[in-house]
């Protein structure tokens, strides 16, 4: 981003923390600002194992009843779309009582679908957030003898845009991002993160009854599966590189149907045993790939001597593109071992052509 110092390559990723950490700095200076009359910044807050990190405010403001406190978020070097955002707490003194009340404000969701650790009609706020909010009102309130009833409405300006880049949309989260974070901390390029997201939205396909999911590579994927099985967004997964992380969870937790769509390059890596189909984690095996195409009757040289993934298929036609449906699903099986899942497998061209269908 402009203004930032560029990390230098022998550098070690930033960490940076998630919107719950920021979200309960802002709550702990505006609940003590509101005790106090005085807004803390730096605030300083706990986190659930134990760190006590310090954030600066972005804003303050206060009056009768009630104070707000801004903490704008930092995701280290992670590529989080929330990375930069103002993430704004304001706390109103309750009646006697209530507890602790949670409230989404602009740019945060609400949950309107089962499935996901907070239920329907619910701030869109998770539950280890919410648990280290209500910690930080509760030391508070000891610390100044008081009752600790207090209403907090966590805010987002520009959280209903930024939703649009995440998987808030198809999980039944409506209005804007999800208030996140197990530990507060953000570890950059997560790929527990991305893996996570895959269990919950399998979580949610099942709570809504789904009988077919489909899991992409990427966008043109998943376009045309959902568009050629006319399935709900809700039942559509962000697998990515992450096939192994999707099926090993469906074992567990089983839908009746799944279809994974992808393109060649990643799905030849699917039917070659490949469960991680990041080009930096897997590679096309060409050797077995000319092994295929000889089997099929093509000659096997220029396969083996392509430089790409695409450059045999160009060779080969769309029988191989067949040979490699088969070889995924048959991956997929494995993985699945017995758990009551039927599987398909699409392998779509760049420009949206369905090449094979193996069911």
């Amino acid at each position: 981003m402009d203004g930032e110092p560029k990390r230098k390559p022998d550098q070690p990723l930033r960490s940076g923390f998630t919107t719950g950490a920021c979200a309960t700095a802002g709550v702990t200076a505006a609940y003590a600002a509101l005790l106090t009359g005085e807004f803390v910044d730096p605030v300083r807050i706990c986190l659930p194992k134990g760190q006590t990190p310090e954030f600066p405010l972005e804003d303050t403001a206060r009056g009768a009843g009630w104070a707000r406190a801004a903490v704008r978020k930092d995701a280290g070097d992670d590529p989080d779309v929330t990375h930069r955002a103002v993430i704004v707490s304001t706390v109103r003194l309750a009646q006697p009582g209530a507890g602790v009340v949670f409230k989404a404000g602009e740019g945060v969701g609400a949950v309107t679908k089962p499935g996901l650790p907070i239920p329907p009609g619910e701030p869109a706020i998770n539950p280890v957030p919410r648990q280290m909010m209500r910690d930080a009102v509760a030391r508070l309130a000891a610390e100044h003898d008081a009752a600790g009833d207090v209403e907090i409405e966590i805010s987002v300006p520009n959280g209903r845009a930024l939703a649009q880049k995440t998987w808030n949309p198809r999980l039944g989260i409506e209005g804007g991002i999800s208030i996140l974070g197990t530990t507060g901390i953000v570890r950059p390029f997560s790929c527990a993160a991305w893996i996570a997201s895959i269990h919950r939205g399998i979580d949610v396909a099942r709570a809504n009854g789904a009988r077919h999911v489909a899991g992409s590579t990427g966008a043109t994927s998943e376009r045309i599966a959902q568009a050629h099985f006319g399935l709900p967004d809700w039942a559509m997964l962000d697998m990515g590189d992450f096939a192994g992380g999707m099926l090993k969870y469906l074992r567990a937790h089983p839908v009746d149907r799944l279809t994974i769509a992808g393109g060649f390059g990643k799905l030849t890596k699917l039917s070659q045993g490949a469960l991680d189909l990041h080009s930096g984690r897997s590679q096309v095996d060409f050797e077995r790939l000319a092994a295929t195409a000889g089997a099929l009757g093509f000659d096997p040289t220029p396969v083996r001597h392509a430089n790409t993934a695409k450059q045999a298929l160009e060779l080969t036609g769309e029988a191989l593109a067949d040979a490699v449906a088969a070889g995924a699903r048959d991956t997929a099986s494995k993985v699945l071992q017995d758990a009551p899942v039927a599987v398909d497998v699409l392998v779509v061209s760049r420009d949206g052509r369905i090449l094979a269908h193996c069911a």
